[in-house]
């Protein structure tokens, strides 16, 4: 503990009050955040919607501008991981639990519950359905995340700066970034971390229970997830006490072994060319409809706004949220990739798979719906599994699913106590085993916390409370990273010609 930095002290400290707080007065806890998301999902809609379109222009126009051959690293450097393992890793840090969460369960009620546009039930909401799904979890968010991971890695790895958030500011700030300034954007950004990945472990430990309860009649309750976070935080400091290239890279290429093995058995089990049919539609209907659904904001009463709200405006604010731990980690894994080989590869990868995903979830879960089984009448948590008890090798399916989510689950959560770590010991890109153990710990509780005070309800409204003052400091970075990069692109100029 000798090389943390107040950073830590600080945010620690503010965790515990948090914790605290929500433990003791859960009722004034649960109205606060609602009334506080009901305010900024009303206020700031506008403005999720204009900055997340804002970062793909400007992750588009670094990638494709001559910035894009400059190297994230030393210019002979080249990347510690294969692609594929890099792929496996930007999967499971960048999304986890939340495709698993939500694969089936999204496009159907967008298709039958709760259409944001057309008559629920239709063919045409059928396809808006699955249309919404692969933009909240297409280019806006990568485009986002990818901004944040070249931000950090740039100045981190090729002007040898800490990995922190405040470091990447010294463009615009200079020396003010190492005084009161900068510990306060560590800190912002260490507290928009544990809230972040806090809210995907909530969804993976209410999911797990709902599997379990599906197959062997565990009941669901709040006592019951605490066990299972219980059990699983033991397991996620084991992977955390291992180190990087052992927990985290094998429990990556499980994660991605295992996703593969569902989403292949889904794809040949369901309606298959249903599948590629829609798949195919759904991703022409998104890429033609991109513009338009990035500016919608349902300003009049018939617009259905509630929807926008619960829907678009949480995954905005959960993606901004989740930015600083998955720009750590990707950063970290990312080195020696040149900028335009690194936002390729982390904006259309990521966006094509989980458009499949989704498409394969969706269109069964849909198939299910029109055979006559309602799966709307379920809690998201439980979609899932009612969807495979209509299918063949149900129990199997079910299964792995709860394999993935639980993989998934330490995998997010033993990436975030070692970004969490290079956040509060000065950018330490080892950061000392028992400064994770203390972060493992603290993201458990703020979980079990959020869980306890208002379930999924209480995670959804504290995801749009801790983005909002992040999202300004990462468009600082979008300005700080395009000043940089201009200033090293000259430098290198000026070289070739010495």
């Amino acid at each position: 503990m000798k090389r943390v930095s107040s950073v830590f002290y600080i945010t620690a400290a503010l965790i515990l009050i948090a914790v605290l707080l929500g433990a003791f007065f859960p009722i004034e806890a649960e109205r606060i955040t609602t009334d506080l998301n009901a305010f900024l999902s009303r206020t700031f809609g506008w403005y999720y919607m204009w900055i997340m379109l804002g970062f793909i222009a400007v992750s588009v126009f670094i990638a494709f501008s001559p910035y894009g051959k400059i190297r994230l690293g030393k210019d002979k450097e080249r990347p510690e991981f294969s692609t594929p393992t890099w792929i496996a890793m930007l999967f499971s840090a960048g999304l986890g639990i939340g495709l698993v969460f939500y694969g089936a369960a999204e496009p159907l009620l967008h298709s039958f519950s709760e259409a944001p546009l057309s008559e629920p039930g239709t063919d045409q909401a059928i396809k808006e359905g699955l249309m919404f799904s692969l933009f909240h979890y297409g280019l806006h968010g990568w485009a986002m995340y990818g901004l944040v991971v070249l931000c950090l890695a740039f100045f981190q790895f090729r002007k040898g700066e800490p990995g922190l958030i405040s470091s990447t500011l010294k463009p615009l700030f200079g020396d003010r970034m190492k005084g009161p300034l900068g510990k306060a954007i560590d800190v912002l950004a260490t507290f928009a971390t544990i809230f972040g990945v806090a809210t995907s472990l909530g969804l993976g430990a209410a999911q797990i229970n709902a599997g379990l309860e599906h197959l062997f009649g565990l009941e669901t309750n709040f006592a019951t997830q605490f066990i299972i976070i219980a059990i699983i935080t033991v397991l996620f400091l084991i992977s955390a006490w291992s180190g990087l290239s052992k927990g985290i890279k094998y429990l990556s290429n499980t994660n991605m072994a295992l996703a593969v093995l569902l989403f292949v058995s889904l794809l040949f089990i369901g309606p298959t060319l249903l599948i590629l049919d829609l798949f195919t539609e759904s991703f022409g209907y998104y890429l033609q409809n991109i513009i338009q659904m990035s500016f919608r904001t349902a300003p009049l009463g018939t617009d259905n706004r509630g929807w926008l709200d619960a829907w678009t405006i949480f995954y905005w604010a959960w993606w901004i949220s989740w930015s600083p731990f998955v720009g750590m980690f990707i950063a970290r894994v990312s080195r020696g990739r040149t900028i335009r080989e690194f936002m390729t590869g982390v904006m259309i990868a990521p966006t094509v798979l989980c458009g499949i995903w989704f498409s394969t979830f969706g269109t069964t879960a849909i198939g299910v719906q029109q055979s006559g089984v309602d799966l709307t009448q379920y809690a998201i948590e439980v979609m899932n599994f009612h969807m495979f008890a209509n299918l063949p090798f149900s129990f199997l399916l079910s299964l792995i699913s709860i394999l993935l989510i639980l993989t998934f689950f330490i995998t997010s959560a033993d990436s975030a106590t070692f970004v969490l770590g290079i956040q509060t010991t000065k950018g330490s890109l080892n950061p000392a085993k028992s400064v994770k153990i203390v972060w493992g710990l603290a993201l458990s509780s703020v979980a079990i916390v959020l869980l306890y005070v208002g379930g999924l309800t209480a995670l959804q409204n504290t995801v749009i409370a801790v983005a909002l003052p992040f999202s300004f400091i990462v468009i600082l970075m979008a300005i700080s990273l395009l000043k940089g990069l201009h200033t090293e692109l000259r430098s290198m100029k000026k070289r070739k010609k010495v």
